[in-house]
């Protein structure tokens, strides 16, 4: 269950990434949206979305909007989800956004984040105006009847109350410590 509710603002973070470099949330001031995605290396769902997650950061990029995604699953029960890992696939995927670590989890849990992937989504003012999944169908990208991520993308970018501003997040759970 997600500690932050709608209208909450983003909590800070400044995390290590496999492009070398460390991001807060100040790297993301004045953005008309900013989506945190916590995810992973090894679970089924985060790679049934993420070339889905990849094409929508891709295409609302030009529009201002702007994607983080933060593995914080425990390394050492889980190697797949190495920082090593996270560098290979990051590269492999080509990943058009930062891939952060956190490896204390503390990001995580202030969060609230429970799955992986689960996407909050904050608007101009950095205050949340979306909390879940990607879409309604990881299985099968073309029987998705629900777009919920790009929905509240589209409502953000417009100044616009989210149609639907709430989803259960669907995925694997963060493996903690």
């Amino acid at each position: 269950m997600s500690n932050l509710k709608i209208g909450d603002r983003a909590l800070d973070f400044n995390l290590p990434a496999t492009d070398g470099k460390n991001y807060s949330l100040d790297d993301y001031k004045g953005k008309k949206a900013l989506a945190v995605v916590f995810s992973c290396v090894h679970c089924p769902y985060v790679k049934a979305w993420d070339s889905r997650l990849i094409s929508i950061a891709r295409e609302y990029a030009g529009k201002g909007a702007a994607f983080v995604l933060i593995s914080a699953n425990d390394a050492v029960k889980y190697p797949d989800d190495s920082f090593e890992n996270m560098k290979a696939r990051a590269r492999k995927m080509n990943y058009p956004f930062p891939f952060l670590y956190n490896e204390k989890q503390d990001v995580a849990r202030a969060y609230g984040a429970g799955r992986t992937p689960e996407i909050f989504l904050f608007d101009s003012e950095l205050k949340l105006a979306y909390h879940g999944t990607v879409d309604d169908n990881y299985e099968d990208e073309g029987a998705v009847k629900n777009h919920y991520l790009v929905e509240a993308l589209e409502a953000v970018l417009k100044g616009k109350p989210v149609p639907v501003a709430e989803t259960a997040p669907v995925g694997c759970s963060i493996k903690w410590k």
